[in-house]
């Protein structure tokens, strides 16, 4: 028969509080890095608000917008070990961006070793259709043969990740932090 540690009340109560006060401290921190990653930018968002964060809660993609709340949910998943994803999202997103041949070849050529080709040091979580077209596809790549594996990771992380990022310890003691500081004023 197992025996059962009962812990005093008076104990629970404090270890209560240090939670608390570690997931206080926990959201001070990151804010502070957040807002050290970007003090140099001199943009309208440049201030990180407790408004933009509860909005990152609304869908992935007002997530993702933000600069601060792709930083956080990149720091989350880089917790989870699970990075690969946002990387190869961001990664297709630059590739859209390319204009010379030269470099949308060079550059689709390094996405499909690092993300797509079985067993590469990242390699996404897709079907092996898709891995096969974006193979096929690599050889006279356009702007559009990452797309359908974009999609289904995009689909991955607002299924999977995303929600867990809303129930995290840096997204919650975030959240906290910045109320807060708006209630101190």
């Amino acid at each position: 028969m197992r025996s059962i540690t009962r812990v005093p009340p008076t104990l629970a109560f404090t270890m209560d509080r240090d939670d608390a006060k570690t997931n206080k401290n926990l959201g001070k921190n990151f804010m502070c890095r957040l807002q050290c990653m970007f003090s140099h930018s001199s943009t309208s968002e440049s201030r990180l608000s407790l408004e933009d964060t509860q909005q990152w809660s609304q869908s992935l993609e007002r997530l993702l917008e933000s600069k601060y709340g792709l930083a956080t949910f990149r720091t989350f998943l880089k917790s989870e070990f699970s990075d690969e994803n946002i990387e190869f999202w961001l990664t297709c997103e630059e590739y859209k961006k390319i204009k010379s041949s030269f470099k949308m070849s060079s550059k689709a050529k390094k996405i499909y070793e690092q993300f797509i080709k079985a067993e590469s040091p990242k390699e996404i979580n897709i079907d092996h259709h898709t891995r096969e077209q974006i193979k096929r596809s690599v050889k006279t790549p356009a702007l559009c043969c990452f797309d359908d594996a974009q999609k289904i990771v995009y689909g991955l992380m607002e299924r999977d990740s995303y929600p867990r990022f809303l129930r995290s310890d840096i997204y919650r003691s975030l959240l906290e932090s910045l109320a807060d500081d708006a209630v101190k004023g």
